[in-house]
């Protein structure tokens, strides 16, 4: 057996030690985004990425554009979109596939990226709420 150096012993304890960390502070950020003001839209939402494998892209897409985004705060939005992201990896490892699959910039855009736009781009209407945009009606998501 070849014997590892110190440094690599170290190496890899620094960055067990980081990912620890790593996810401890997502899972804090969790847990206060579920104890604020949207916690009762959001639960249902992470309930959704937690039974991914079972929610069609379509629908889940349209759970995310029944959400008033314009109301929800720029932090809160990205502790989501890092949720579902987590979510995708873990289902397309789970299935053998690589961890992202982005389409080329010709391609139609995939289920994350439209809810990416959904949740990040929402222009104010006339009255001063967000209009709501949803995905495009002719374009095949699955």
């Amino acid at each position: 057996m070849k014997h590892r150096s110190t440094a690599q012993e170290k190496k890899l304890a620094d960055d067990a030690r980081l990912l620890r960390w790593f996810r401890a502070f997502h899972r804090e950020e969790k847990a206060a985004v579920l104890a604020g003001p949207h916690a009762r839209t959001l639960v249902e939402l992470f309930r959704a990425f937690a039974a991914i494998e079972h929610v069609k892209p379509v629908q889940l897409i349209g759970f995310i554009n029944a959400i008033d985004w314009g109301g929800i705060d720029h932090q809160t939005r990205l502790i989501v979109l890092h949720e579902l992201s987590t979510a995708i990896v873990r289902l397309r490892e789970k299935r053998g596939l690589p961890p992202f699959d982005d389409p080329l910039w010709d391609a139609p855009p995939n289920a994350f990226q439209i809810i990416r736009k959904i949740m990040t781009e929402f222009p104010a209407s006339p009255q001063g709420r967000p209009a709501r945009r949803g995905p495009d009606p002719e374009a095949n998501y699955e």
